[in-house]
């Protein structure tokens, strides 16, 4: 499981390197889980060139997400890792130089374990289901509140699934 978990974070390495990061943030997260244990993420989200109903309310657009997430057990030997990419949906409310969001996404999650604080996950392969809202402010810096849920959508049991509630900090490249 481990070769396997470092194979994905190379190829994610290669992935990031090669899209281009005109558009890109980075971002810092801190949290917990369902669990009770904390959760901290760093991320990179790569801006889409597109956006749809355009009106005086606002607009939908989108980015894509990529993460790594380090989830703090009771002990060392509780902790585990994970990477996850997502495409995420956001419908950014017309404003001045504050504009509230929403957020939405389904993507896919690697942990580095299929127990993570308890949870029998199933497998290491994950779905990730996620909402969040927050405030894009002029410059591009973002503050918002995130909830990730991460199963395997009943394809093998058990499937105990895990949830993270964040804080989180964005802020372009």
């Amino acid at each position: 499981m481990r070769k396997t978990f470092a194979l994905a974070t190379a190829v994610a390495c290669c992935l990031l390197q090669s899209l281009n990061a005109q558009a890109a943030d980075v971002s810092v997260a801190v949290g917990g889980s369902n669990e009770g244990n904390m959760v901290y993420r760093v991320g990179a989200g790569f801006a889409w060139d597109k956006s749809w109903w355009e009106s005086s309310t606002g607009r939908l657009t989108g980015y894509w997400d990529a993460g790594y997430t380090y989830w703090q057990g009771g002990d060392d030997d509780d902790s585990e890792h994970s990477l996850s990419f997502a495409p995420v949906f956001v419908y950014e409310f017309s404003s001045g130089s504050v504009q509230p969001f929403i957020e939405a996404g389904i993507g896919a999650g690697l942990f580095s374990s299929t127990r993570v604080s308890g949870q029998d996950l199933g497998s290491a392969l994950l779905f990730e289901d996620r909402l969040g809202f927050g405030l894009k402010f002029g410059g591009g810096h973002t503050i918002g509140v995130r909830a990730l849920h991460y199963s395997n959508a009943g394809l093998k049991q058990p499937n105990d699934g895990i949830e993270s509630y964040s804080l989180y900090y964005s802020m372009p490249l």
